[in-house]
């Protein structure tokens, strides 16, 4: 990597460069320094690739990037708990159909040259509906 085509790389937040492991963190920084790349946080005005701290406090932010993380999906699983405790039906709504699908139907249409999009526009569902309907009837 001689392209040189970055001196350095300014992100907003570490935790907006990475929200994974500190040694994955840690590694896409090494990498940045192996490639002669510089990187610098605009907010975190201590978190600088020349700065003499730059590993313990890369440590200590990478470790809190990953809390939040794992917090994030905590919260949203909490979320779908209780809006499933509360009734509400989560996931794809059924689709609006009339007519249910007969994998003879596609296959009639499809034999007459129409390709998904256009099974799919003339039978009013999606092009995943009869690629569904199409699968589990093992065609």
């Amino acid at each position: 990597m001689t392209r040189r085509k970055f001196d350095i790389l300014l992100f907003w937040k570490l935790d907006r460069f990475s929200r994974e492991s500190v040694r994955q963190t840690l590694q896409h920084l090494t990498r940045l320094d192996h490639y002669g790349v510089g990187w610098r946080s605009y907010t975190e005005q201590f978190l600088d690739s020349t700065g003499i701290f730059k590993d313990a406090i890369l440590s200590i932010l990478a470790t809190l990037a990953q809390q939040e993380r794992i917090a994030i999906s905590e919260r949203t699983k909490a979320g779908l708990i209780r809006a499933r405790k509360a009734g509400k039906k989560l996931g794809r709504p059924e689709g609006s159909v009339s007519v249910v699908l007969k994998l003879a139907d596609i296959e009639r249409i499809r034999r007459e040259g129409l390709g998904l999009r256009a099974i799919a526009r003339s039978l009013g569902c999606s092009v995943n509906t009869v690629q569904r309907v199409r699968h589990c009837n093992g065609k």
